[in-house]
C-alpha cells in the first residue's frame, strides 16, 4: 500500500485490489490542503463512487522527510486570500467522504489539525500512529466552525470531548480519543503497515452489498433520518442476494467466501 510518491503534489490516488488509496502529498508543507487539493478530491471521490470495483478507500499521507510526522495541518489559509476561492468548498470535501459508497478508513499517519480532523471524522474507520494528536485550532483563529463540522465532531466524539476540542485548542493525543471508542486502532510505528494492511484487507472482504447498506443505515440512524421501511428493504435486499448465499455456503464448508456484490 506504500507507493513512491512525487516531493509536492495535489493527492495522489491508487486502485489496487478492490482498495483505493489516497495519499495526501506535501510533506514539506505538513500537508496542508490548498484549493486545488480539494477540488481534486472531490473529483476522487465522484471517480472511486462510479468504480464498484472499489471496496474500501484509505485516506493517508506522505510524511517522509518531517521531524514529527503531520498527516495534514489543514486548510492552507492563504487559500482564503485567492481571487475566486470559495468560502464554503473545504466543507464539501468531508461531506462528500462521509457520504461515499465504499466503506473509508482513515490512517491517521501523524497529527491532524484544523479542519482535516474533519476528514478523520468522515470517515467510516479510524486509525491513528501512537503518539500523535488531533487540535482545533479555529477559536484561537478567529473562526467560527461549520455547521456539518461540528455535527459530526458531537456525533463521533462527543459533546464534552468537542467542547474541549474547541475552546481549549488544546491538543487532543490519539490515545485520548480512542479511550472514547472513537479509534479502531492506535499502532505503533513499527506494526503500522502490517496491521493497518491486516484490517483493510478484512474490511475489503466483507460482503460488499451488505457492509455498504449497513454503512448507510447506522450513519442515518445516528443522524436521525433513517426510516424503518427503507432499512428493512435493505434488509430484504441482502437476505435475496448470492453473497448471503455465498456467505451461508462459505460457512458450512469452512472455507473463504467469494463475495460479489450482488
Amino acid at each position: 500500500m506504500e507507493t513512491t510518491a512525487p516531493a509536492s503534489s495535489s493527492p495522489l490516488l491508487v486502485i489496487e485490489d478492490g482498495i483505493a488509496t489516497l495519499t495526501l502529498n506535501r510533506p514539506a508543507q505538513r500537508n496542508r490542503l490548498e484549493n486545488g487539493d480539494l477540488h481534486q478530491l472531490l473529483r476522487y471521490v465522484e471517480t472511486l463512487n462510479a468504480d464498484e470495483t472499489v471496496r474500501v478507500v484509505v485516506f493517508t499521507a506522505n510524511t517522509q522527510g518531517q521531524g514529527r510526522p503531520v498527516f495534514s495541518a489543514g486548510y492552507h489559509l492563504g487559500g482564503f486570500e485567492e481571487e475566486g476561492s470559495d468560502p464554503d468548498l473545504f466543507e464539501q470535501i468531508p461531506d462528500a467522504i462521509a457520504q461515499m459508497r465504499p466503506i473509508t478508513v482513515c490512517a491517521l499517519n501523524g497529527s491532524v489539525y484544523g479542519g482535516a480532523t474533519d476528514l478523520l471524522l468522515a470517515c467510516d474507520i479510524g486509525v491513528a500512529l501512537e503518539g500523535t494528536e488531533l487540535r482545533m485550532p479555529a477559536a484561537a483563529l478567529g473562526l467560527h466552525y461549520y455547521r456539518s463540522g461540528l455535527q459530526r465532531y458531537v456525533a463521533r466524539l462527543g459533546q464534552s470531548m468537542t467542547l474541549r476540542a474547541f475552546l481549549t485548542a488544546q491538543a487532543l493525543p490519539v490515545a485520548a480519543l480512542q479511550q472514547i471508542g472513537f479509534l479502531t486502532a492506535v499502532l505503533p510505528a513499527e506494526s503500522w503497515t502490517t496491521a493497518l494492511a491486516a484490517l483493510v484487507a478484512q474490511i475489503r472482504d466483507l460482503a460488499p452489498l451488505a457492509a455498504q447498506l449497513t454503512k448507510r443505515s447506522i450513519r442515518e440512524i445516528a443522524a436521525g433520518t433513517d426510516e424503518a421501511a427503507v432499512i428493512r428493504q435493505r434488509q430484504d435486499l441482502s437476505a435475496a442476494s448470492q453473497d448471503f448465499l455465498e456467505g451461508r455456503q462459505a460457512f458450512a464448508q469452512k472455507r473463504k467466501p467469494n463475495f460479489t456484490g450482488r
